[in-house]
């Protein structure tokens, strides 16, 4: 069944997940499908060959996203000045927790995708460029100091061809509905913690309170950086942040525990920020390992060669 691109917009914001919920000290129970169990999604990709494809299912304790990680709204041009590579279709089959639990411990997510967008595309906050080749100088990709080619919708292309978001996917948004008077659901993460764009309840557990952008707890460090590149912290690079708690909204993974529209009795959930880090860079809960990166190998700009989600569901990841 082919559906445009409105009518997915429709069928993912009218689901019905009032049950569910995800933290220590409540109850949880499975969320609805967005849409019907082996329904394939497809809408027009002007600048890509092919039609993006996603079909969204429930298989006993996940959400299924097979997708072909094709855009299903206008991305930039590719190659460009600051990114080589062409997009292509992919094969994605990312799975995540109908019940996540939160850990005590972030796991940092270098090396895998962050999570994949209701459109099957996914998301990276990290990029492969390092000052040096040193990898503790991990360069920013929406620092305003490196081209990587990002596109309108903060996006770019791996060698591979994957197109994925490195923060607000508004083309996506643009799809699904402003973001001005609700909060909007945009995806899911690895360890199945839903993404929402930088707008939450100003008192998380009422949902009746006004929206209010989210900021992150992340800052630039004072003074000048020790060894490397030196010169003064001024977000080139991701070592230049630090974590202050308690200093704005979110925790250091860029998210937090309250009330949403499609969780109405409480979830973890993560923040699309406008500032550093924009997507989070590091998990709450425990990744699926369909999320998971292989082939790091090879050199150059680009980061990762190869990424993971291909295929039938990996089972669950032990510990």
């Amino acid at each position: 069944m082919k559906i445009n691109s409105a009518l997915l917009a429709v069928s993912l914001l009218t689901a019905n997940m009032t049950d569910c919920c995800a933290h220590p000290g409540h109850d949880e129970s499975s969320p609805a499908l967005y849409s019907a169990a082996g329904e394939t999604i497809s809408a027009p990709a002007p600048t890509t060959s092919g039609q993006p494809k996603i079909t969204i299912s429930i298989l006993g304790d996940y959400r299924i996203f097979q997708s072909n990680g094709l855009p299903d709204h206008k991305p930039g041009g590719f190659p460009n000045a600051g990114n080589p590579n062409r997009i292509s279709a992919q094969s994605y089959n990312f799975r995540v927790a109908l019940k996540p639990q939160t850990n005590a411990t972030p796991r940092d997510a270098r090396g895998g995708w962050f999570g994949v967008a209701l459109n099957g595309v996914p998301f990276e906050p990290g990029t492969g460029e390092f000052w040096n080749g040193q990898r503790e100088w991990n360069y920013e990709a929406k620092s305003g100091f490196i081209n990587l080619g990002l596109d309108a919708n903060n996006a770019h292309v791996q060698p591979t061809g994957a197109y994925h978001y490195h923060g607000l996917p508004t083309g996506l948004m643009d799809k699904l509905g402003s973001d001005a008077k609700k909060m909007l659901l945009v995806g899911y993460a690895a360890d199945g913690f839903p993404i929402y764009t930088s707008y939450g309840y100003a008192n998380a557990t009422n949902a009746t309170s006004a929206l209010k952008k989210m900021r992150s707890s992340w800052q630039i460090k004072k003074g000048e950086r020790s060894g490397g590149p030196g010169g003064k912290h001024d977000g080139k690079f991701t070592s230049d942040y630090e974590y202050v708690a308690g200093s704005r909204d979110l925790d250091e993974c860029n998210g937090r525990f309250g009330v949403t529209p499609e969780y109405p009795q409480g979830i973890y959930h993560y923040y699309i920020t406008d500032e550093f880090p924009n997507l989070a860079r590091s998990w709450r809960g425990t990744p699926d390992a369909s999320f998971f990166k292989r082939g790091l190998g090879g050199r150059g700009p680009r980061g990762p060669r190869e990424q993971r989600g291909l295929g039938a569901p990996p089972p669950p990841p032990r510990g």
